[in-house]
């Protein structure tokens, strides 16, 4: 762990080789994997596991209950939930959320516990996840709804920019 960091708290948490973690985050119990940067104000929280090669951009906030696969890109501000009836005092349930690898998830998206993002996809800035989202899709809006593809096999779209 490359810990480029004056403020930070690091409880219990396991940090592989070559992962940067930068000032103000705060890491509960979790686990990441190697070759990962975790930018400012970031929290991830007990039980929590990071794959290898992700990144996890300034302000976003993982709870109990998420799974990152390797070579995801969370971010900034980006929200997941655990629970689907939160409520502050009383019993509550942490619901699983997955991200498969190579995931992408936009800056202030927030994700829905109990999904799942599927290998590859894309959920666009500001998207609301309520559903799982396939692999190789690309999602945007709110509530977030399949917008295209991405991906080998995947035409990409001529741009219409600059030509009159």
């Amino acid at each position: 762990m490359k810990l480029l960091a004056k403020y930070y708290r690091i409880e219990d948490a396991q940090i592989d080789e070559n992962t940067i973690v930068r000032d103000y985050v705060n890491l509960y119990g979790c686990k990441i994997g190697k070759d990962c940067k975790i930018a400012a104000y970031a929290e991830i929280q007990r039980g929590v596991t990071i794959g290898d090669r992700c990144k996890i951009e300034a302000f976003a906030f993982i709870p109990s209950g998420v799974t990152v696969e390797d070579e995801v890109f969370i971010g900034p501000h980006a929200c997941f939930t655990n629970d689907k009836i939160p409520k502050a005092v009383g019993e509550w349930e942490v619901v699983p959320t997955f991200v498969k690898k190579g995931a992408s998830i936009g800056a202030n998206a927030t994700i829905v516990c109990g999904v799942t993002i599927g290998e590859n996809a894309l959920v666009g800035a500001g998207a609301v996840v309520t559903k799982d989202v396939p692999a190789n899709t690309i999602v945007a809006g709110i509530p977030a709804k399949r917008i295209g593809s991405r991906g080998p096999g995947t035409k990409k779209r001529k741009s219409k920019r600059g030509k009159r």
